[in-house]
């Protein structure tokens, strides 16, 4: 089984704490779905597993699998079977998506690595995807619209198959279509490769189709609320505002909550 185990993880950014002693837990099997205000942290979270340098982590440790992650690189975390789908995945010109992909494929296979195979499942992935063909050979998000972004994001899950998956706001900027697309596709490759799974969002609405074991809501840089799917639908009727009132120390079930009222 795969872990990914963060632990009193605080990190700061021009000396503002953004993250305040964080916890989780996430094994492979668990879909773990991050909720909250704007401002909370969430993004840095998933930023700060992969090793952004913008972040400074003055406190606590992010191991995989027992390995400690804090000092290594984002190609070394990658490497170890960690993906982040970005909210806002960058342009790179002059590099095709094609030969991105082959190129990170290659070197995470090694002498195992096909090309006949590689193309034959990238393209049973694009036409999943419902993606352009013409699209894989243009730089890597040239020209692409915000839902093309995100599903050539999910493109690049499908054939590196990480054991553990961040996905930082893949539902920014996706149509209604576009967005049960993205979605099914994730609970397709989960229920293919079991990974654990990291999902931050604002809105209930991706969660109807990435189905979380686990719900947490964050507020000033750390976990205050635990539950269910109970939990999404109490912050989608009630907000975040009324959670605050009756917030306790430490993680709770929402069904507590709830029964008090």
């Amino acid at each position: 089984m795969d872990t990914l185990k963060i632990s009193n993880l605080s990190v700061e950014v021009k000396n503002k704490i953004i993250l305040d002693e964080f916890s989780l837990e996430i094994h492979s099997g668990e879909i773990h779905a991050i909720m909250g205000p704007n401002g909370t942290g969430k993004s840095t979270l998933t930023k700060v597993i992969m090793g952004d340098s913008s972040y400074k982590v003055t406190n606590g440790t992010i191991e995989f699998n027992r390995t400690e992650l804090n000092g290594l690189t984002v190609d070394e975390r990658a490497r170890l079977g960690i993906f982040l789908g970005l909210q806002m995945p960058l342009e790179i010109e002059g590099v095709t998506n094609a030969d991105f992909l082959r190129t990170a494929l290659h070197i995470k296979e090694g002498s195992d690595f096909k090309l006949f195979p590689f193309i034959k499942k990238m393209d049973k992935y694009i036409e999943q995807l419902h993606m352009n063909p013409e699209m894989i050979h243009r730089g890597v998000n040239q020209g692409f619209s915000g839902g093309e972004r995100k599903k050539n994001e999910i493109l690049q899950m499908y054939l590196l198959e990480p054991k553990m998956v961040l996905l930082d706001e893949i539902d920014s900027g996706l149509d209604v279509d576009s967005l049960k697309l993205v979605g099914e596709n994730v609970m397709e490759y989960y229920k293919q490769n079991n990974p654990g799974i990291l999902v931050i969002t604002h809105y209930q609405r991706l969660l109807n189709y990435i189905k979380p074991t686990h719900v947490h809501i964050m507020k000033n840089g750390r976990i205050v609320k635990s539950g269910g799917e109970e939990l999404v639908k109490y912050v989608e009727e009630h907000g975040y505002e009324k959670l605050d009132k009756k917030e306790i120390s430490g993680s709770c079930i929402v069904k507590e909550i709830v029964s008090h009222e």
